[in-house]
C-alpha cells in the first residue's frame, strides 16, 4: 500500500498506464464526517507524463493510502485468457496508441472466437454475432469502428492521422464493455444463481 506523501508511488498511472509514474502532490486538504467520527487526509497528485490527476486519502497524514481515484483498470478473470491477455496488453500500452488499438481489436476477435464465431474475417464475425443477437446493432457498429481503426494502423494508411491516447482509450472502453456483456455479467449471474440455490 503506498503512503500519502508528496510523491505517490504506485505501479502504473491510472490514466496513461506508464510504469512507475512520477506523481507529484499539487494540493492537500482534510475532511471530517458530519458527526466528527471520521477524518480524512487527502492529496491530489498529477502525472508528469500525461497530466492526469489522481486523488488519494488516508486516515492520517503520511499514512497508508486507503483509496485513490481513479482506480487502475482491471480486466475481469471471467474473460477468456487469450482475449484477457490482449486486453491487458492494450491497457498497458496505452502510451503507444497505435499498438494499443491493434491489441484491442485482437481482444475483440478473440472474444468472438471464444463464443464460436471462428469463420471468415473479423468483419464477418461481428456481423454474424449481431445477426444472432449476441451483440446489439449499436455494439456491432462500435466493434466495426474499433476494427477499422486497428486496420488503419496495421496498414499504415497515409490518409489517416496517427491516433492519440484518447483514441486508444475509446477502443479499450469498447473492448471492456464487450467483455462485460459476453463474459463478466453472465458469470456474475451464474454465481448469483448458484448462491441462491444454496
Amino acid at each position: 500500500m503506498p503512503q500519502l506523501v508528496n510523491q505517490l508511488e504506485i505501479e502504473k498511472c491510472p490514466h496513461c498506464n506508464v510504469d512507475k509514474p512520477n506523481l507529484l502532490c499539487v494540493s492537500t486538504f482534510e475532511t471530517i464526517s458530519y458527526d466528527g467520527a471520521e477524518k480524512r487526509f487527502w492529496k491530489v497528485y498529477y502525472c508528469k507524463r500525461c497530466g492526469g490527476a489522481v486523488t488519494a486519502f488516508s486516515g492520517r497524514d503520511a499514512g497508508n493510502v486507503i483509496n485513490m481515484y481513479p482506480q487502475k483498470t482491471e480486466v475481469d478473470e471471467s474473460i477468456p485468457e487469450k482475449a484477457r491477455k490482449y486486453l491487458e496488453q492494450a491497457i498497458n500500452s496505452l502510451h503507444a496508441p497505435a499498438g494499443s488499438m491493434m491489441l484491442s481489436a485482437s481482444s475483440v476477435d478473440a472474444m468472438l472466437k471464444s463464443k464460436g464465431y471462428k469463420e471468415g474475417s473479423l468483419y464477418a464475425r461481428i456481423d454474424k454475432a449481431k445477426e444472432n443477437h449476441l451483440i446489439t446493432e449499436e455494439m456491432a457498429l462500435w466493434a466495426h469502428e474499433v476494427r477499422l481503426e486497428a486496420n488503419d494502423q496495421r496498414h499504415a494508411d497515409d490518409s489517416t492521422a496517427l491516433p492519440n491516447e484518447s483514441d486508444a482509450r475509446k477502443c479499450i472502453d469498447f473492448t471492456l464493455a464487450l467483455g462485460q456483456l459476453l463474459f463478466v455479467l453472465p458469470a456474475r449471474i451464474n454465481r448469483g444463481l448458484e448462491t441462491a440455490k444454496k
